[in-house]
Protein backbone atom coordinates (compact mmCIF):
# COMPACT_ATOMS: atom_id res chain seq x y z
CA UNK A 1 0.00 0.00 0.00
CA UNK A 2 2.62 2.30 1.06
CA UNK A 3 4.79 1.84 -2.22
CA UNK A 4 1.34 2.18 -4.08
CA UNK A 5 0.96 5.57 -2.80
CA UNK A 6 4.76 6.65 -3.19
CA UNK A 7 4.77 5.49 -7.10
CA UNK A 8 1.64 7.29 -6.88
CA UNK A 9 2.99 10.55 -5.51
CA UNK A 10 6.41 10.09 -7.99
CA UNK A 11 3.85 10.10 -10.60
CA UNK A 12 2.59 13.00 -9.72
CA UNK A 13 5.16 14.84 -9.31
CA UNK A 14 6.64 13.87 -13.38
CA UNK A 15 3.20 14.87 -14.40
CA UNK A 16 3.52 17.99 -12.34
CA UNK A 17 7.04 19.55 -13.42
CA UNK A 18 6.15 18.25 -17.40
CA UNK A 19 3.08 20.86 -17.24
CA UNK A 20 5.44 23.13 -15.43
CA UNK A 21 7.42 23.28 -17.99
CA UNK A 22 5.55 23.04 -20.86
CA UNK A 23 3.65 26.00 -19.66
CA UNK A 24 6.86 28.06 -19.30
CA UNK A 25 8.01 27.04 -22.78
CA UNK A 26 4.49 28.35 -24.26
CA UNK A 27 4.59 31.43 -22.17
CA UNK A 28 8.08 32.55 -23.39
CA UNK A 29 6.92 31.60 -26.73
CA UNK A 30 4.20 33.50 -26.47
CA UNK A 31 5.96 36.50 -25.58
CA UNK A 32 8.03 36.19 -28.29
CA UNK A 33 4.85 36.24 -30.98
CA UNK A 34 3.24 39.05 -29.45
CA UNK A 35 6.92 41.08 -29.64
CA UNK A 36 6.90 39.92 -33.32
CA UNK A 37 3.22 41.20 -33.95
CA UNK A 38 3.96 44.20 -32.58
CA UNK A 39 6.61 44.63 -34.85
CA UNK A 40 5.31 43.36 -38.25
CA UNK A 41 2.33 45.67 -37.23
CA UNK A 42 4.09 48.58 -37.23
CA UNK A 43 5.77 47.64 -40.54
CA UNK A 44 2.14 47.20 -42.14
CA UNK A 45 1.54 50.83 -41.17
CA UNK A 46 3.89 52.17 -42.55
CA UNK A 47 4.56 50.24 -44.99
CA UNK A 48 1.04 51.41 -46.39
CA UNK A 49 1.82 55.03 -45.57
CA UNK A 50 5.00 54.99 -48.04
CA UNK A 51 3.08 52.32 -50.53
CA UNK A 52 5.24 54.38 -53.34
CA UNK A 53 8.74 53.19 -52.32
CA UNK A 54 7.79 49.70 -52.59
CA UNK A 55 6.76 49.95 -55.81
CA UNK A 56 10.16 50.94 -57.43
CA UNK A 57 12.44 48.30 -58.62
CA UNK A 58 15.79 49.55 -58.23
CA UNK A 59 16.75 48.81 -54.58
CA UNK A 60 18.03 50.76 -52.07
CA UNK A 61 22.19 50.88 -51.94
CA UNK A 62 23.29 51.42 -48.62
CA UNK A 63 27.29 51.43 -48.62
CA UNK A 64 29.49 54.03 -49.60
CA UNK A 65 28.24 57.16 -48.24
CA UNK A 66 29.82 59.71 -47.37
CA UNK A 67 29.16 62.84 -45.36
CA UNK A 68 30.20 63.85 -41.68
CA UNK A 69 28.44 65.47 -38.49
CA UNK A 70 28.28 68.95 -38.10
CA UNK A 71 26.97 71.11 -35.73
CA UNK A 72 23.04 71.00 -36.09
CA UNK A 73 23.14 68.04 -38.48
CA UNK A 74 19.41 67.48 -39.45
CA UNK A 75 20.52 63.81 -39.73
CA UNK A 76 21.17 64.03 -35.82
CA UNK A 77 17.37 65.96 -35.49
CA UNK A 78 15.71 63.53 -38.03
CA UNK A 79 16.50 60.45 -35.56
CA UNK A 80 15.96 62.26 -32.31
CA UNK A 81 12.34 63.14 -33.47
CA UNK A 82 11.90 59.12 -34.75
CA UNK A 83 13.22 57.73 -31.48
CA UNK A 84 11.29 59.92 -29.42
CA UNK A 85 8.29 59.00 -31.41
CA UNK A 86 8.52 55.41 -30.78
CA UNK A 87 10.35 55.88 -26.88
CA UNK A 88 13.06 54.48 -27.82
CA UNK A 89 16.40 54.58 -25.44
CA UNK A 90 18.80 55.15 -28.46
CA UNK A 91 17.01 58.66 -28.29
CA UNK A 92 20.58 60.13 -26.25
CA UNK A 93 22.43 58.32 -29.25
CA UNK A 94 21.06 59.47 -32.35
CA UNK A 95 24.71 61.32 -32.43
CA UNK A 96 26.78 58.70 -32.05
CA UNK A 97 25.39 56.79 -34.42
CA UNK A 98 25.40 59.29 -37.08
CA UNK A 99 29.21 59.61 -36.02
CA UNK A 100 29.42 55.69 -36.18
CA UNK A 101 27.57 55.35 -39.36
CA UNK A 102 30.04 57.82 -41.19
CA UNK A 103 33.38 56.19 -39.65
CA UNK A 104 32.34 53.66 -41.25
CA UNK A 105 30.92 54.72 -44.37
CA UNK A 106 27.30 53.62 -44.64
CA UNK A 107 23.87 55.28 -44.59
CA UNK A 108 22.71 56.70 -40.80
CA UNK A 109 19.54 55.05 -40.93
CA UNK A 110 20.92 52.26 -41.50
CA UNK A 111 21.62 51.32 -37.60
CA UNK A 112 18.30 52.54 -36.53
CA UNK A 113 16.33 50.65 -39.45
CA UNK A 114 17.48 47.71 -38.34
CA UNK A 115 17.14 48.08 -34.52
CA UNK A 116 13.73 48.78 -35.01
CA UNK A 117 13.11 45.64 -36.91
CA UNK A 118 15.27 43.63 -34.62
CA UNK A 119 13.86 44.76 -31.42
CA UNK A 120 11.44 47.55 -32.12
CA UNK A 121 14.01 50.44 -31.19
CA UNK A 122 15.18 48.23 -28.33
CA UNK A 123 12.08 47.76 -26.22
CA UNK A 124 12.39 43.98 -26.77
CA UNK A 125 15.83 42.74 -26.33
CA UNK A 126 17.16 40.84 -23.52
CA UNK A 127 17.69 41.80 -20.47
CA UNK A 128 20.96 43.83 -19.92
CA UNK A 129 22.28 43.25 -22.89
CA UNK A 130 21.71 46.69 -24.66
CA UNK A 131 21.60 44.74 -28.22
CA UNK A 132 18.84 46.31 -30.17
CA UNK A 133 20.09 44.88 -33.53
CA UNK A 134 19.64 41.14 -32.80
CA UNK A 135 23.98 41.20 -33.11
CA UNK A 136 24.76 37.53 -32.65
CA UNK A 137 21.72 35.99 -30.97
CA UNK A 138 21.06 33.03 -31.92
CA UNK A 139 18.49 30.40 -30.16
CA UNK A 140 20.07 30.96 -26.60
CA UNK A 141 23.32 32.21 -27.52
CA UNK A 142 23.35 36.23 -26.95
CA UNK A 143 25.97 38.78 -27.23
CA UNK A 144 25.31 41.31 -24.39
CA UNK A 145 27.38 45.09 -24.56
CA UNK A 146 28.33 46.87 -21.67
CA UNK A 147 26.18 50.27 -23.19
CA UNK A 148 24.17 51.07 -25.85
CA UNK A 149 27.75 53.27 -27.00
CA UNK A 150 29.78 49.86 -27.31
CA UNK A 151 26.40 48.28 -28.96
CA UNK A 152 26.11 50.68 -31.66
CA UNK A 153 29.67 50.84 -32.05
CA UNK A 154 30.14 47.30 -32.67
CA UNK A 155 27.18 46.83 -34.75
CA UNK A 156 28.60 49.75 -36.86
CA UNK A 157 31.95 48.25 -37.29
CA UNK A 158 30.90 44.64 -38.21
CA UNK A 159 28.11 45.87 -40.71
CA UNK A 160 31.19 47.68 -42.40
CA UNK A 161 33.58 44.41 -42.33
CA UNK A 162 31.10 41.34 -42.73
CA UNK A 163 28.28 43.50 -45.16
CA UNK A 164 29.05 46.77 -46.93
CA UNK A 165 33.02 45.59 -47.61
CA UNK A 166 31.77 42.81 -48.87
CA UNK A 167 29.48 44.02 -51.62
CA UNK A 168 26.10 43.26 -49.32
CA UNK A 169 24.96 46.64 -49.92
CA UNK A 170 20.93 46.14 -49.27
CA UNK A 171 18.93 45.21 -47.23
CA UNK A 172 18.03 41.98 -48.88
CA UNK A 173 21.67 41.45 -49.98
CA UNK A 174 22.45 42.15 -46.36
CA UNK A 175 19.10 39.87 -44.79
CA UNK A 176 20.57 36.85 -46.97
CA UNK A 177 23.55 36.65 -44.43
CA UNK A 178 22.17 38.69 -41.24
CA UNK A 179 18.68 36.36 -40.70
CA UNK A 180 18.96 34.11 -43.68
CA UNK A 181 15.84 32.57 -42.35
CA UNK A 182 13.82 35.43 -42.85
CA UNK A 183 11.78 34.86 -46.34
CA UNK A 184 11.55 38.31 -47.30
CA UNK A 185 10.06 40.20 -44.50
CA UNK A 186 13.32 42.06 -42.45
CA UNK A 187 14.08 43.52 -45.79
CA UNK A 188 10.58 44.60 -46.36
CA UNK A 189 10.85 46.05 -42.86
CA UNK A 190 14.03 47.25 -43.13
CA UNK A 191 13.49 48.90 -46.30
CA UNK A 192 10.28 50.44 -44.66
CA UNK A 193 12.08 51.88 -41.97
CA UNK A 194 15.04 53.14 -44.12
CA UNK A 195 12.40 55.18 -46.13
CA UNK A 196 10.36 56.58 -43.19
CA UNK A 197 14.02 58.32 -42.19
CA UNK A 198 14.34 59.73 -45.58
Amino acid sequence: MIKKRFLIFILFIIIFLFNFFITLYLFKKNRSSIATEKILSEIDKYSSLNDQFYKSNHPLVLGEYTSSVQLGDSRVSNLKNFFRKHNSPLYDYAGIIVQVSDQNKFDYRLLPAIAMQESNLCRHIPENSFNCWGWGIYGDKIIKFNSYEQAIITVAEGIKQDYIDKGLVTATAIMRKYTPSSLGSWAHGVNTFLNILQ
